[in-house]
């Protein structure tokens, strides 16, 4: 009975123990509903508050540097060489391209050559020399001149023996003092010392020499018009022949751009149709020129046929032997759309942008170029006609911006 009575005792106890616990669990699990969750890594996760209305959202925080008007003097404008220009809609002109070979202007090039053999008794003109036209390249004493300067004298002289012989004659034949006949003999004289002088005064003209100026056995070489002296032979002491040229003298106002236009291009330009030329030497630099000539036969090798565009080269930039790309203009347009140099575009922060002229400074405009074709890039948006974009001085502007960013960082 005793034993009993204790094991019923020891079950309450067991009870009221399990339901203390539970109201502890309870109580504890209460109060931790709005504490910070752990994490993984035992950090504090904090709930963020929600916002008080579905409309409101976060604003994102802004681009650092989009957008900011750069403001220069006119006198920090005009030291970075920032020139503007206002877009316009223009028409994208196809282009046939081709690869080219610039030569000089055949029909301003001269090899100067003496018209008799002798020798170079004086150099006036070195390679690479600007020369007028008359100016004396060099002198030569030749041998062939001198026996034909003899020869002229001679005929000066027995010209002018006959001729008084034959105004005698006349007088005294007015007279009635001499025959007839002698009269005539003095006249047939004269005729004939008349034809020898012509003719030696007419050798040394097809010598290049003037009779009445010439003096001894030397006559001069000289440049037949302005140009540049592009190759030169001509050595003190040397026997010069005939059939040599000593000088090579070019005028490089105009050069030639020598191309080859394939077959399937023939019927997309023609002869004044406008060129872009680019070289190496100077990226991103435009010669304009003209197409000039196409030829009239086909090489049956290469299906092309020649072509010539003509250059204008001002301040000599260009030089023969020059490799090219010549960009020819068709009979075909296309659509219109925004064009500007492609230096005008440069890379922000990873994207293509210009600078837009505002009112009192310049702002960093991202935009979207489209094809890009001798020096020329298109702009699909971003910027609109009628706006001013920077098309020189660009870099300066994007030195100018990252230096303000770096400064608005530290």
């Amino acid at each position: 009975m005793k034993s009993s009575h204790n094991q019923q005792k020891h079950n309450l106890g067991r009870l009221a123990f399990w339901l203390l616990v539970g109201s502890l669990s309870a109580t504890l699990l209460a109060g931790c509903g709005d504490k910070p969750k752990a994490t993984e890594n035992g950090v504090a996760e904090t709930k963020q508050a929600e916002p008080a209305s579905k409309n409101e959202t976060t604003p994102a925080p802004e681009k650092q540097g989009a957008g900011k008007l750069l403001t220069l003097s006119a006198e920090e404008t005009q030291a970075a060489g920032i020139k503007v220009q206002k877009l316009e809609l223009q028409e994208k002109t196809e282009q046939v391209v081709v690869t080219a070979t610039i030569q000089a202007n055949q029909d301003r090039l001269a090899h100067v050559a003496p018209r008799m053999s002798g020798r170079i008794v004086k150099v006036n003109a070195s390679l690479g020399d600007k020369v007028k036209p008359g100016q004396t390249l060099a002198v030569l004493d030749s041998i062939e001149l001198g026996e034909a300067r003899s020869s002229y004298l001679q005929g000066v002289s027995e010209a002018a023996l006959a001729q008084a012989g034959f105004d005698r004659a006349q007088r005294l034949n007015a007279d009635n003092i001499i025959p007839e006949k002698e009269f005539l003999r003095a006249r047939a004289e004269q005729e004939k010392a008349r034809a020898a002088l012509r003719a030696a005064a007419d050798k040394l003209h097809m010598m290049g020499v003037n009779p009445e100026k010439l003096a001894g056995s030397t006559f001069p070489l000289t440049a037949p018009f302005a140009g540049t002296v592009i190759e030169k032979k001509a050595v003190l002491g040397e026997l010069a022949p005939i059939d040599q040229s000593l000088f090579t003298v070019a005028d490089l106002s105009t050069l030639w751009i020598e191309s080859d236009l394939f077959e399937k291009d023939l019927g997309k330009v023609k002869v004044g149709a406008q060129a872009a030329v680019t070289v190496s030497a100077y990226p991103g630099e435009v010669f304009k020129g003209r197409l000039t000539y196409i030829s009239s036969t086909m090489n049956k090798e290469t299906r092309t046929v020649k072509a010539r565009v003509e250059v204008p080269n001002l301040g000599g930039r260009l030089k023969p032997e020059m490799f090219a790309t010549a960009a020819i203009n068709t009979t075909r347009t296309g659509a219109k759309a925004l064009l500007v140099p492609e230096d005008a575009v440069l890379l922000l922060q990873g994207q293509p942008a210009v600078f837009v002229a505002e009112s009192g400074g310049f702002e960093p405009r991202a935009v979207e170029v489209g094809e890009r074709a001798q020096g020329y890039a298109v702009l699909k948006s971003g910027v609109a006609a009628g706006e001013s974009v920077v098309v020189s001085g660009a870099y300066a502007l994007k030195a100018r911006l990252l230096k303000s960013q770096i400064g608005d960082a530290d």
